[in-house]
């Protein structure tokens, strides 16, 4: 992967109460290059939309990449640096045995960084980072209109 291009991309989720309805914000850089998007969901939580915005972001990138993310997502950053590999080891279950919350989003996720080698940075939120506070702007935006998608997978926890 020494040959692939570096890509900056910036996430955010957003959910007007939690749960509530939702949507995520990322925004991807390479070059001049700049692309954003976002997406709204009817029923969903604050880390369901974190996740997502970073699956999407992902996802959206046809090649592998070297990946510079930047979130203020502490549960997104920190289940795939640290929590993640335990838990495939563990059949998708915590160390209490419990199944893991949002599976299938980690699931998605596990698949959508393996594609590609990720740089993670975390950045509080609301601190003024220029692109954080347009993802956050995205997600807020998509949180509140048309067309809202179903959150498939959320289980109402």
């Amino acid at each position: 992967m020494s040959n692939s291009k570096t890509v900056h991309l910036y996430t955010d989720g957003s959910c007007l109460g939690n749960p509530g309805p939702g949507g995520y914000g990322a925004v991807l850089e390479y070059g001049k290059h700049h692309k954003e998007l976002s997406q709204g969901y009817r029923l969903t939580t604050n880390n369901r939309m974190e996740m997502l915005a970073t699956i999407a972001g992902l996802r959206e990138l046809k090649r592998s990449c070297h990946v510079i993310l930047t979130t203020d997502s502490q549960y997104v950053k920190q289940g795939v640096e640290q929590w993640m590999h335990r838990w495939k080891q563990n059949g998708w279950r915590t160390s209490a045995r419990k199944a893991v919350k949002n599976k299938d989003l980690w699931q998605q996720l596990d698949e959508e960084v393996n594609r590609h080698k990720v740089e993670w940075k975390w950045i509080k939120g609301h601190s003024g980072h220029k692109q954080n506070e347009r993802c956050d702007e995205l997600a807020r935006d998509a949180a509140t209109r048309e067309p809202m998608l179903e959150d498939e997978g959320f289980g109402g926890e």
